[in-house]
């Protein structure tokens, strides 16, 4: 079974946000933790920069894997591989999207 990663439309507190885009460099990644995330609410998060997109969900996997944090993806730009996994937004039981806050 394939490994399976919500798509939000903003970066969320309590997760591992892995942010990718489409550049004039090809296509790139960052991770993203906020300060909220991280133990102990250490200052500042972590924001790894522009890296390459593969780069990028490597790092996100490896650390969701040592801080037992979810990920979630924000691809706008839709450049998602598929050989990463099954990427899948969130539906209630009505099949209806979250309402934005």
């Amino acid at each position: 079974m394939a490994n399976r990663f919500e798509q939000v439309d903003e970066e969320q507190p309590d997760a591992i946000n892995l942010v990718l885009a489409q550049t004039n460099q090809g296509q790139v990644g960052s991770v993203r933790i906020h300060a909220s995330a991280m133990p102990g609410n250490a200052p500042g998060g972590v924001d790894s920069g522009e890296i390459a997109a593969k780069d990028a969900f490597r790092s996100a996997i490896r650390l969701a894997n040592e801080m037992k944090l979810a990920v979630v993806v924000l691809d706008p730009e839709d450049i998602w591989d598929k050989e990463w996994g099954e990427l899948y937004r969130w539906e209630d039981e009505d099949g209806e999207a979250p309402a934005a806050n």
